[in-house]
């Protein structure tokens, strides 16, 4: 396989992983999981996102958590917003960078924003003129680029042409979203393969559910893509609460295993980092998915068994 150097991680599990919990986090365990997360190496963070209460509940406290966390200066922590209301309390709540976010299929659109693609293209440009104005960077995510639980099959052209139109509005970098778990290594291929061909020199990241036990193996394929930006959610919290049965995302902490195993540097720590899944793990008074939560490292092993008579 083709091999990057390096693979960057944007932990997602504050955000896209609470917001899918049933138990209720309380503000100050959200804080305390943050500022976990911070200490592992990780440097990207999606923090929050500022949307609905009435929709997300778990989100509610939004700029109440960006306000208590403790800052680490080498931690970027950014915002997911779905339009201008929430690109500006961002804004205000000092959110380093904005994602905003769209559907490559109706049906899903309609479900998570009640509003067809069309009309999102336009909350989109607000975002982005909302962000140019506070000098904040802003990324994109295109959910359901791998299949719409509505729909089915979304054809790659669809995917690239979004992708077209983001960055003609002044979106500066991509994430193809696998919102539940639709993905396949040969659907990565096909997917990455149409939107390089459509806008060359795009940076893409890439946001994959294990909702079928596809996620590490779609990592595989991105990284033979030459591919070096995944989003991933510690413990393997979350889910779209818009679609039944999409389980969470892939597990922070197994990818970074797989990575060290493959002489891939992500510069995180795996035991600060499975010290917070386990914080993670308390605060849904839950069993979480990961597997070397679970497990533990390969490498963490009894040691040799004595053989009688040697």
């Amino acid at each position: 396989m083709r091999l990057p150097d390096r693979v960057q991680i944007r932990e997602v599990g504050p955000r896209d992983g609470i917001q899918s919990e049933r138990a209720m986090v309380p503000t100050e365990g959200k804080v305390a999981l943050i500022d976990a997360l911070s200490r592992t190496g990780l440097r990207l963070i999606e923090a929050v996102s500022f949307v609905s209460p009435k929709a997300v509940p778990q989100m509610a406290d939004a700029d109440e958590v960006l306000a208590r966390i403790s800052r680490n200066p080498g931690v970027f922590y950014s915002a997911l917003v779905p339009n201008r209301k929430g690109a500006e309390r961002a804004v205000a709540a000092r959110a380093d960078g904005l994602q905003v976010f769209i559907a490559a299929s109706d049906s899903y659109n309609l479900r998570n924003v009640r509003k067809p693609v069309e009309q999102s293209f336009a909350d989109v440009a607000e975002v982005v003129a909302v962000a140019r104005e506070a000098g904040l960077p802003v990324e994109a995510t295109v959910s359901t680029a791998f299949g719409c639980p509505y729909e089915g099959d979304v054809a790659p052209r669809r995917v690239a042409d979004m992708v077209t139109r983001l960055i003609d509005l002044g979106i500066g970098a991509v994430s193809l979203g696998d919102t539940t778990g639709m993905a396949t290594p040969r659907r990565v291929v096909e997917v990455v393969e149409e939107v390089r061909a459509a806008a060359p020199g795009v940076a893409l990241n890439m946001h994959f559910h294990d909702t079928r036990g596809t996620g590490l193996a779609n990592v595989l394929a991105a990284l033979d893509l030459g591919i070096d930006s995944f989003d991933a959610s510690v413990g393997g919290m979350g889910g779209s609460p818009f679609a039944e049965g999409s389980t969470g995302n892939i597990c922070t902490e197994d990818l970074v295993h797989m990575l060290i195993d493959m002489d891939v540097d992500t510069g995180v720590d795996l035991d600060a980092l499975l010290d917070a899944a386990r914080l993670a793990q308390r605060l849904i008074s839950g069993e979480l998915p990961g597997k070397v939560l679970r497990a533990g490292p390969r490498w963490q092993v009894a040691g040799p068994v004595a053989v009688e008579g040697t």
